[in-house]
């Protein structure tokens, strides 16, 4: 399940690509095995790493495949890597766990490349609100969403860096009603009944994509997108 759209990274067969926040590595795998970037994935869980480096097993890479796939742990607020070394980034999911961001955001910019691509997405506004308002221990969550960002906002956050905004998009509409769902069973020990077979959809919809929930998907992500992605171009 990709947020964000490779065809929005111009990006190219042999480039370098960081995923910082990478998680199990669906970004960074998906670099890797379908558009042959050299990606390097990283996060701050080490058990996340180490489903990222198993699950690249999973998949069968061309043999002329010459890129590489790499995970390591590390932090955003200080990235071990020279300035202007990455022809892209994404940062997705990311922003909304940390309680300081404009170290975060300096640190991203500064290893990408003059004309590179940084692709950051966070939890939509309206979406995200409705999840704290049905659940007041969603926030409260070790690791966390500690902040809502509004789309004007972030714009502005990443923007105080030498950087010129692109586009954007809205992306995961289905899952929207999920997370309404746990939020509203949160305290039950046992997951109710409905939501479990909500997840099963989600799971059937990831690997069948029919064509009737790429049709609903396409419909509802202007009204209740999970995601907010957006663009931005480093200056030359």
């Amino acid at each position: 399940m990709q947020t964000v759209n490779f065809d929005n990274l111009n990006v190219n067969a042999g480039d370098l690509v960081l995923d910082i926040g990478c998680g199990e590595g669906r970004h960074s795998i998906g670099l890797y095995v379908n558009r042959e970037i050299n990606a390097v994935g990283m996060d701050l869980s080490l058990e996340d790493i180490q489903t990222a480096r198993s699950r690249i097993k999973d998949f069968s890479i061309a043999d002329t495949n010459n890129s590489s796939c790499v995970f390591g742990a590390g932090s955003i607020q200080c990235l071990p890597f020279t300035d202007n070394l990455y022809d892209a980034v994404i940062c997705s999911e990311v922003l909304e766990h940390l309680e300081s961001l404009d170290t975060a955001v300096s640190e991203i910019v500064r290893v990408l490349k003059p004309g590179g691509v940084l692709a950051v997405s966070v939890p939509r506004y309206l979406p995200e609100l409705i999840c704290w308002k049905l659940s007041s221990e969603y926030s409260k969550t070790p690791g966390g969403h500690v902040r809502i960002f509004k789309q004007k906002e972030l714009k502005k956050l990443i923007q105080k860096e030498s950087v010129c905004y692109q586009s954007f998009h809205w992306a995961h509409a289905l899952h929207s009603p999920y997370w309404w769902l746990k939020c509203m069973f949160w305290q039950r020990e046992e997951e109710p009944w409905i939501v479990r077979k909500y997840h099963e959809f989600l799971v059937w919809d990831l690997m069948k994509s029919p064509l009737i929930t790429r049709f609903l998907e396409m419909a509802l992500k202007p009204f209740i997108g999970k995601s907010l992605v957006m663009y931005f171009v480093k200056d030359k």
